[in-house]
C-alpha cells in the first residue's frame, strides 16, 4: 500500500476521482464506496477523508466532472447552428447522446441525494445554472418578446421533457411508450414546444 508521502494531496484527489469514476462506469452508482476507492488507489479510507470532506463531497466532485463534460459537449454545438431552433435541437441531441454513451455517470447526477439537512454548495449550483443558461441563450432569439422569467421557465420545461426521455431510454423503457427512436422523440418534443413558444406572448 502506498504511503501518504508518495503523492501530494492534489495527486491523491485526482487519483481518487479517476478511480471512483472507473468504479461508477463499471458498476454503477450503487457499486461506489469509499473503501473501494481507497483500495483502488492504494491508500486508506482515512487518507481519502483527509482529501474529501465525506462521501457526499467525493460524489459531488465526480458529478461536477460529468457536468463539465456535458456542458463542453453542449457548448461545442452552438457555433455551428443556423438559428435558435437548430441550436435547441442540437442541444437535445447532445444531451440524449451523452446519457446514452455514459449512462452510469449521467445517472449518478440525479440518483445521488445529500444527507438530510445538507444543501448543494454554491459552486455546484453554478455548474447546474450554466447548463440552463446555455439553453436560455438558445431560446432568446425565439422568445417573441417574452420576459426573461418565461424564457428561464421554458428552458426548464423543455429540459425536463428531454430528461424524462433520457430516463426512459437509459432504463430501456421506451418500448412501453411505443417509441423506437430516442432522437426522433426528442426532436418532436422540442419542435412542438417551440411551435407554441415562438407564437405571440400570452
Amino acid at each position: 500500500m502506498a504511503r501518504r508521502s508518495d503523492h501530494s494531496r492534489e495527486e491523491i484527489r485526482e487519483m481518487a476521482l479517476d478511480a471512483a469514476e472507473n468504479i461508477v462506469v463499471e458498476q454503477g452508482f450503487e457499486g461506489l464506496s469509499a473503501r473501494k476507492v481507497a483500495k483502488a488507489i492504494g491508500y486508506t479510507v482515512g487518507t481519502l477523508y483527509l482529501v474529501f470532506e465525506n462521501i457526499d463531497d467525493l460524489i459531488l466532485q465526480i458529478n461536477a466532472r460529468t457536468l463539465d463534460r456535458l456542458y463542453a459537449d453542449m457548448a461545442k454545438t452552438q457555433g455551428t447552428a443556423r438559428d435558435g431552433r437548430e441550436r435547441m435541437l442540437q442541444l437535445g441531441q447532445v444531451y440524449i447522446r451523452f446519457a446514452d454513451e455514459d449512462p452510469h455517470r449521467w445517472s449518478m447526477i440525479f440518483e445521488h441525494r445529500l444527507a438530510e439537512g445538507r444543501e448543494l454548495p454554491e459552486w455546484y449550483r453554478e455548474k447546474i445554472a450554466r447548463m440552463f443558461a446555455i439553453v436560455e441563450e438558445a431560446l432568446m432569439p425565439l422568445a417573441a418578446g417574452r420576459p426573461a422569467r418565461e424564457v428561464a421557465q421554458a428552458a426548464r420545461v423543455i429540459w425536463g421533457g428531454v430528461h424524462g426521455i433520457c430516463i426512459l431510454a437509459v432504463g430501456n423503457r421506451l418500448g412501453i411508450a411505443g417509441v423506437d427512436s430516442v432522437q426522433d422523440l426528442t426532436q418532436s418534443l422540442i419542435s412542438n414546444y417551440l411551435a407554441g413558444f415562438t407564437g405571440p406572448a400570452g
